[in-house]
């Protein structure tokens, strides 16, 4: 288990990688998430060393002492909240690229995209941290290694990150979120994941091609 972490951990990142750039039409936009979901679960691996290793508030939860992290722990969680940060990912940057592709502007997207999925984001993890925090309540560790590491990863990736430092970085970066060299998006396979978004686009780009410049 050691010993292929990390190259499961590259491999995962890697093909959401691909993915997120074939259906975004970014670079910039699926490096972020892909580095910004890393920020969720390692902060989830540095409770469970805290809590477990260190002891730290370890009585709160029913430990008696100090235990080892069991070793498949760090892969199961990482396989299960890059899958969860990854489907608030797509959700919420479903809609910014909607609006983004409607109005050309990004900063406005970024807006109404957070102001349409915050509420659904922060309730779905909601459900997921009271679900997982019930593991917690278990006698035997193992769980709640597993319960307290995703709990805490979740609780994160859908405040910290999806609802402050997703929209701040795209807010920064600009019109350079949606950037792609040409050359690539003529290679990279057409996947619109909600429908009709390729569509306004060429539609934009064409209207942008006919209308004569501004004098």
């Amino acid at each position: 288990m050691k010993d292929r972490l990390l190259l499961f951990v590259a491999a995962v990142v890697v093909l959401s990688f691909l993915l997120l750039t074939v259906v975004f039409r970014s670079l910039l936009v699926p490096l972020k998430a892909a580095v910004l979901n890393l920020l969720s679960i390692g902060a989830a691996y540095g409770v469970l060393v805290m809590v477990f290793q260190w002891g730290w508030g370890a009585s709160l939860i029913g430990l008696e002492s100090t235990v080892p992290i069991v070793s498949f722990i760090p892969m199961f969680m990482f396989a299960i909240v890059f899958g969860l940060s990854m489907d608030y990912e797509v959700f919420l940057l479903s809609r910014v690229r909607e609006h983004y592709l409607a109005t050309g502007d990004n900063d406005g997207s970024v807006v109404r995209g957070l102001a349409g999925t915050a509420r659904v984001i922060t309730s779905a993890a909601l459900i997921m941290v009271s679900v997982f925090l019930g593991f917690v309540l278990g006698e035997d560790p193992t769980p709640k290694m597993l319960g307290l590491g995703l709990a805490t990863a979740i609780a994160v990736d859908a405040t910290v990150v999806r609802m402050v430092l997703v929209p701040a970085t795209m807010k920064l970066l600009g019109d350079a979120c949606w950037w792609l060299p040409g050359w690539l998006d003529r290679l990279l396979p057409s996947l619109d994941v909600e429908g009709g978004g390729r569509g306004v686009e060429t539609e934009r780009r064409e209207d942008q091609e006919v209308r004569p410049p501004a004098r």
